[in-house]
């Protein structure tokens, strides 16, 4: 078909896009650059990883644990030193345990606490009863360092012993440190290895060796600013970006950015065949895909802010976050990228520069063949694509309970490991411990009522300083199982009947399952908030009220599918032991969101093209035109997200997989196959109730919008 190309040198478009322009604004950004990149370096300076910080004020482990800080010694990191021998500790190895308790001891004043079951002499150092093994717990200020800075220098310091003696350094501060020494140089980590995906994937999308750059340094430049926004976000408002939030931040403006850089390359490259000054032609690259790409980035903007409503600080704070990394990544896109695409013509495209012609041919391609078949079995495609989806969504079935700090780490380090030891030869101990605050008065009352508490193993008075007195309990059963929580439950139960005590429980344990409750809470609140929002903006942007319905389910069934198959490879093959609490909101945010951008990009040019080809026409053209686009946005948006799962944590790789793979599944069938299927069986009632959807004689003022089936009179 060919179709006569508009004239090279429309006025208005000119005068629009005058010369000075694009180096206008190329040369706002590197004056904004100057402010922002230093900012920018400053974002880690200001990340939490801090439980208090994480957790709402409201949370009773939370109010236990800035109690615990401001009483004397509260500001100490717990470490347990276990030693173990398989054949029995000898005479040696206990001289080896008390020498490196008495150095250690002076080294961190103040000196090492008795562990809970000391000897009658009062002595720190306590044996097992099957004389396999010694402990000791080494109470270390803050003042000396964060537990990352202090867990490696304590191993160190304790590894001459004699051959066959074992030591594990294990306890809170032990598991801190180790968590803690995952997410260093994380961010680095991310945006090294985000970069070489999206240079590698834009290299093979375009087969250029210069055309990838841009989109590339654009999106740079769009990350760079977003984390100096969000760096001033802390410092004014306050609000909490754990390390985690941080490493999304990264993944959502390069995923997103590249996205809409190729979708305005297809649109530009499409303009230049048409046009032939390169000005005209991004004018009108820009009327085309700017308004879906505003939709798009509406629509995960307007997400990403209903988790304010969260509960969780570390929730509530990613919506900010992530919405301003969203906005800087439109605005750069917008702007920036098509200025330098301007200033450097139409050579950028070498070696398949597009050119200027008054009769451009359209060749139908893969896509159009796909619409066609698709056109002629709609019923086929749409069943088939449920079929599949289905099939996914059965591994829903699988092992979907929560996940276990101690299970978070894909390579189980020494304080994971020290715990499965201390359970083994110190049974009583084998637990986190919580910690009951209660005023001195009734001490006595709640620590009886505490013993006798089902589940309780153990439980000490501790130090009694300013007006509140503590206990340690050590559960009987393993840390953040279900059986160490309904523990805890009862203990709370048990101690805030007491009146008058004020009591409060805390303690590792007690923050993991305050996290897991206000986690449920958010979901039930935010996910429905989600939906009700995207709904709207879909309607919004569609004038319609069917497509947005349509549309939306289909999300909602791919999520479903996605976290089903997802659950399926943890469970079978990766071998993991949970869903982390986290990551059903995560993943439910980000695919619904992202999800709908396929199809806002499908749909918003398919509307387009119905006003004058008819709903079939519409949408088979808006398939031929957008699929390639649309597939290599998903498979960069898709690798992006899939960095996240060579990180060495299991929570980070649960929701980059589960992202990535939904990302593919709306991209690749949903979009590709689904969507077409239901609008062709749906037909031009797809758009009711504007008047898209009414026949054409039916249509005011004489517009044309042809009945389902009928051909446009451009193929008469």
């Amino acid at each position: 078909m060919a179709v006569n190309a508009a004239p090279s040198g429309e006025a208005p478009a000119g005068r629009l896009a005058g010369r000075w322009v694009p180096w206008l604004v190329i040369g706002l950004w590197l004056v904004l650059a100057t402010g922002m990149v230093p900012l920018s370096g400053k974002l880690s300076s200001v990340t939490t990883d801090s439980p208090v910080d994480t957790l709402p004020a409201s949370a009773e482990s939370t109010k236990a644990a800035v109690l615990d800080d401001s009483l004397p010694g509260g500001d100490n990191n717990t470490f347990v030193f276990v030693y173990h021998r398989a054949g029995g500790m000898t005479d040696a190895d206990r001289a080896t345990v008390e020498r490196h308790y008495n150095t250690l001891a002076k080294r961190y004043p103040p000196k090492a606490t008795a562990a809970a079951g000391e000897d009658d002499e009062g002595s720190p150092l306590s044996p097992s009863t099957d004389r396999k093994a010694m402990m000791f717990t080494l109470e270390v200020s803050t003042a000396y360092g964060a537990p990352e800075a202090i867990v490696g220098p304590l191993r160190d310091a304790a590894k001459n012993r004699p051959s066959g003696l074992e030591l594990d350094v294990t306890g809170p501060g032990a598991i801190d440190g180790d968590m803690d020494a995952v997410f260093d140089g994380i961010d680095v980590q991310v945006l090294l290895t985000t970069v070489i995906v999206v240079t590698l994937l834009l290299i093979l999308t375009y087969r250029s060796p210069v055309l990838w750059i841009i989109p590339l340094l654009a999106v740079g430049a769009a990350a760079l600013t977003a984390m100096a926004t969000v760096y001033l976000l802390v410092k004014g408002f306050g609000i909490v970006v754990n390390d985690q939030n941080s490493a999304l931040l990264t993944i959502l403006v390069f995923g997103v950015g590249t996205d809409y850089a190729l979708l305005l390359i297809a649109r530009y490259r499409e303009a230049l065949h048409h046009h032939e000054n390169v000005r005209v032609a991004m004018v009108h690259a820009l009327r085309g895909a700017a308004p879906a790409i505003v939709a798009s980035a509406a629509t995960v903007v307007a997400g990403l802010l209903c988790l304010l409503v969260a509960d969780l600080n570390s929730t509530s704070g990613l919506g900010p976050i992530g919405a301003a990394g969203i906005l800087c990544a439109l605005v750069a896109m917008l702007t920036l990228f098509p200025a330098v695409l301007v200033v450097l013509g139409r050579r950028i495209f070498w070696p398949a520069i597009p050119r200027f012609s008054t009769a451009v041919v359209e060749k139908p391609g893969l896509w159009g063949r796909l619409g066609t078949a698709i056109s002629r079995r709609r019923w086929l495609a749409t069943l088939g694509s449920l079929g599949v989806l289905g099939v996914f969504a059965l591994g829903l079935a699988g092992n979907t309970g929560a996940l276990r700090e101690q299970d978070q780490f894909l390579s189980a380090p020494e304080s994971v490991t020290g715990f499965a030891v201390l359970r083994q030869h110190f049974p009583e101990l084998g637990g986190q411990p919580m910690t009951v605050f209660t005023r001195p008065a009734h001490q006595k009352r709640v620590l009886d009522i505490v013993k006798d508490t089902r589940g309780v193993a153990l439980a000490v008075p501790e130090q009694t300083s300013g007006g509140w007195a503590n206990i340690s309990v050590f559960p009987k059963d393993a840390p953040d199982t279900v059986a160490e929580y309904d523990t805890i439950k009862r203990v709370r139960t048990a101690v805030h009947a007491v009146r008058g005590a004020e009591a409060i429980v805390g303690g590792p344990s007690a923050e993991n399952l305050d996290t897991e409750v206000t986690t449920e809470r958010d979901e039930k609140l935010v996910i429905p908030l989600v939906l009700a929002v995207v709904l709207i903006v879909l309607g919004l942007l569609l004038r319609a009220i069917v497509a947005p319905l349509v549309l939306m389910a289909t999300v909602i069934v791919s999520f479903a599918a996605a976290f089903g198959g997802s659950v399926f490879v943890f469970d079978t093959i990766l071998g993991f032991k949970g869903i982390d609490s986290s990551v059903p909101l995560l993943a439910f945010l980000f695919l619904v969101a992202l999800g709908v951008d396929y199809n806002i990009f499908l749909a918003s040019r398919a509307r387009e093209e119905t006003v004058r080809l008819g709903t079939r026409e519409g949408m088979l053209k808006a398939l031929s035109a957008t699929g390639g686009v649309i597939t290599s946005a998903g498979l960069v948006l898709a690798a992006t997200f899939a960095v996240l799962a060579t990180l060495p944590l299991v929570m980070l790789i649960e929701v980059g997989f589960l992202v990535a793979f939904g990302v593919l599944l709306d991209a690749l069938l949903v979009r590709s196959v689904l969507v077409p299927a239901l609008t062709l069986l749906i037909g031009r009632r797809m758009w009711w109730p504007s008047r898209l959807s009414r026949p054409a004689a039916q249509l005011p003022g004489g517009q044309q919008s042809l009945a389902d089936g009928e051909e446009p009179a451009l193929q008469r």
